[in-house]
C-alpha cells in the first residue's frame, strides 16, 4: 500500500481551536483536516441539528413537485411510487409511500424485477400504471436519463415527479418536477444526497402544507440513514446531519423492519458502519435474489409477526447471495488467470450464466484483489448486462462515456456504475475500454493506499482521548475515521495468525513501556514482520474490543511495514 501522509494544517489555526474548545492538539489538528477551524463549527460537527437542514424549496422544481403530489391527493388520483431494488431505491419507496399513506389511502409502490425490466424506469412499470389507472409516478433513486419512458408516460396521461440523484445526460426528462441537486441549472446548496436523501427533501417540502414540523419527520431518518452508508455518498454536511439522527432512530426507536431483521444481533449500539454490513445487505438481498418488493414490505410492515416471517425470508436469501456471490468470484478469478490478464490496467470479465443480482459485488471483490477499474458481465435478455466499480483516484462514468460508442445504455456515479451492450459489442469494448483507462489513468492509482491522518504515539490513546474520538462519527467518505500511524513498535511476542488459513494478524505492540493489542484483518501473511522483535511502523484506526464482558481499546491496522 502507498502511505499517503496529511500535510499538518497551520500551527496557530489548531491552537486556537483547541483553546476554544479545550481539547488537546490532536484533536484540533483532526478537525482543521477536516475543515472545521471555528467553535461554532465545531459544535455544529460534534452536536449536528435538523434546524440546519437546508430548506427543500431551494431545489429547483420543489415548487412544482409539491404542487402537483398535492393536487393527486387532493382529488384521489392513483399515485404509484416507484424506486429501483437497490438499497437507495427500496429504502426510498419505503419512505415515501409511508409518508404519503399517512394523506392519502390511493398510493402503490412498484420496483421493476431486476430481470425482466433492468435497471430504473421500465416500459413495463408505465404500462402497469396506465392498466392501473394511476396518472402520477414519483420516481425515486432513478428517472434523470428516462427522457423516453417519460413521453411514453405522458402520451397516456400519466405524469411523473423524479428524485434522482444521479448525474443527468445532456436533456433533462420532460416530467413536471424533476428533482436532482446534480441539475446544472439547481442551486441547491448540498449537491451529494443519495436518493432516499432527495426523497426525504420532497417529504420536508409536503409537510410544510401539513403544518408538519422536521420533528414530525424524524421517524423516517432511519431509512435515510441506511441508504446514505450504503449508497457510499460522503457523510459530510446535510448527509452528516440526516445519518446522525438517523442513526439515532435506529439504535433508540427502529422501526418494526429493523427490529425483526436485527433480532438475533446483540450488539448496544449500531453504528453506520454496522448498518452498512447488518442491514443493507439483507435489504439488497431481496433484490438480486428475488425481488425488491419484498425488501420495501419489511421495510414498510407494523406487525412484528409478519416482519419476522419477511425477515427470515430475506436471511435465506441473503445467505443464496453469500453462496453465489463466492462461487462467482472464484469463477472470474480463474478466467483472469487462464486468459493472462494479470498485468491488465482493468479487469473486464464474462459468463452468460453468472446471477446478475450478483455481479457488484463480485466487481467489488475482483477491483480488492487486482486493484484496478473492473466490470463484471451477464447475460441479460438479448443484451449483456455489466457492473462498474473503480479504485480510489479514477471515474470510472467518464471512462464509461469515452467507450459509449460500443454501449447500448449507462448510468451511474464516479466509482461505481451499471452498462448494457450487445454481445457483439463486448470485445470491442473490452479493449476500447482497456485502452481508454490506459492512457487516462495515473499508474499510481492503481496501488492501494492509505491517507494518514497524522503521527501519534501510544501513551495518547487515552480513554478519555477515544471518548472525543467517538464523537467524530459517523464515519464515511469526507469524514473518514481518523488513521493514526505510530513508528517504532515492537511485538510483545505472542503477534500470530488467525482466523481460516491464518489471514488476519493479531498482535500486541509495545512502545516506551506502553502496550496495546492489535488485530490487522487480511493482513495475516505480514505475521513474518513481527518476529524476533523487529522494528515497525502501522497505519491504524482506533477502535473498542470487547472479550469476555472486559472492553479495552485496540488498534485496527490498516497496514504495517
Amino acid at each position: 500500500m502507498r502511505w499517503i501522509l496529511q500535510p499538518k494544517p497551520d500551527t496557530s489555526t489548531i491552537q486556537r481551536l483547541a483553546e476554544a474548545l479545550n481539547v488537546d492538539t490532536i484533536i484540533a489538528t483532526l478537525l482543521v483536516q477536516r475543515g472545521i477551524e471555528t467553535f461554532d463549527q465545531a459544535k455544529s460537527f460534534f452536536r449536528p441539528s435538523l434546524e440546519e437542514l437546508h430548506d427543500p424549496f431551494l431545489m429547483k422544481d420543489m415548487d412544482l413537485a409539491v404542487i402537483r403530489v398535492q393536487k393527486a391527493i387532493d382529488n384521489n388520483e392513483n399515485i404509484m411510487v416507484y424506486g429501483d431494488y437497490d438499497v437507495d431505491g427500496t429504502t426510498s419507496v419505503a419512505l415515501l409511500s409511508s409518508y404519503l399513506k399517512t394523506l392519502s389511502s390511493q398510493i402503490t409502490t412498484y420496483i421493476p424485477d431486476r430481470y425482466e425490466e433492468g435497471y430504473g424506469v421500465s416500459y413495463k412499470g408505465i404500462d402497469y400504471a396506465d392498466d392501473n389507472d394511476i396518472s402520477l409516478i414519483i420516481a425515486l433513486d432513478c428517472g434523470i436519463k428516462a427522457i423516453d419512458k417519460v413521453a411514453y408516460a405522458k402520451s397516456k396521461g400519466i405524469d411523473f415527479v423524479i428524485c434522482d440523484h444521479h448525474r443527468p445526460g445532456g436533456k433533462i426528462p420532460e416530467a413536471v418536477a424533476v428533482l436532482d441537486p446534480k441539475r446544472q441549472d439547481c442551486d441547491y446548496p448540498y449537491k451529494e444526497l443519495c436518493g432516499c436523501g432527495v426523497g426525504f427533501k420532497l417529504i420536508q417540502a409536503l409537510a410544510v402544507g401539513q403544518n408538519q414540523t422536521i420533528d414530525d419527520l424524524v421517524l423516517y431518518l432511519d431509512l435515510v440513514a441506511t441508504a446514505i452508508g450504503a449508497d457510499i455518498v460522503p457523510i459530510t454536511g446535510e448527509n452528516r446531519t440526516l445519518a446522525y439522527y438517523g442513526l439515532q432512530v435506529i439504535n433508540m426507536n427502529p422501526r418494526i423492519g429493523f427490529k425483526a431483521m436485527l433480532s438475533e444481533v446483540k450488539k448496544k449500539s449500531l453504528t453506520i458502519t454496522d448498518v452498512v454490513f447488518m442491514i443493507a445487505p439483507r435489504i439488497n438481498a431481496a433484490g438480486r435474489m428475488k425481488h425488491g418488493l419484498h425488501a420495501v414490505n419489511l421495510l414498510t410492515e407494523e406487525n412484528l409477526e409478519t416482519a419476522l416471517q419477511y425477515a427470515a425470508e430475506i436471511e435465506l436469501y441473503n445467505s443464496e447471495r453469500k453462496d453465489a456471490d463466492k462461487r462467482i468470484t472464484q469463477e472470474a478469478l480463474e478466467q483472469i488467470r487462464q486468459n493472462n490478464e494479470e498485468d491488465r490496467l482493468t479487469t473486464v470479465v464474462y459468463e452468460e450464466s453468472w446471477h446478475k443480482g450478483v455481479i457488484g459485488i463480485v466487481a467489488s471483490r475482483l477491483t480488492e484483489t487486482y486493484y484496478r477499474p473492473t466490470l463484471v458481465f451477464t447475460k441479460s435478455g438479448s443484451t449483456l448486462a455489466a457492473s462498474a466499480r473503480s479504485v480510489k483516484g479514477f471515474d470510472v462514468y467518464n471512462a464509461l462515456e469515452a467507450c459509449s460508442d460500443y454501449i447500448e445504455q449507462f448510468g451511474g456515479h464516479k466509482y461505481a456504475a451499471g452498462l448494457t451492450l450487445l454481445e457483439e459489442q463486448y470485445e470491442p469494448f473490452k479493449q476500447k475500454f482497456e485502452e481508454e483507462v490506459s492512457s487516462t489513468i495515473d499508474k499510481k492509482l492503481l496501488v492501494p493506499e492509505v491517507t494518514v491522518d497524522m503521527e501519534i504515539e501510544l501513551d495518547q490513546i487515552t480513554p478519555k482521548f477515544y471518548r472525543i474520538l467517538k464523537q467524530f462519527a459517523p464515519h464515511g467518505p469526507g469524514n473518514m475515521s481518523p488513521v493514526f500511524m505510530t513508528e517504532g513498535l515492537t511485538d510483545t511476542g505472542y503477534g500470530k495468525g488467525v482466523g481460516a488459513d491464518e489471514k488476519h494478524l493479531k498482535c500486541k505492540v509495545q512502545k516506551n513501556k506502553v502496550a496495546i493489542g492489535a488485530i490487522g484483518f487480511n493482513l495475516g501473511s505480514k505475521c513474518n514482520l513481527i518476529a524476533q522483535g523487529q522494528r515497525i511502523k502501522a497505519a491504524y484506526t482506533i477502535d473498542e474490543n470487547e472479550w469476555n464482558g472486559e472492553v479495552s481499546l485496540q488498534l485496527k491496522l490498516k497496514d504495517i511495514n
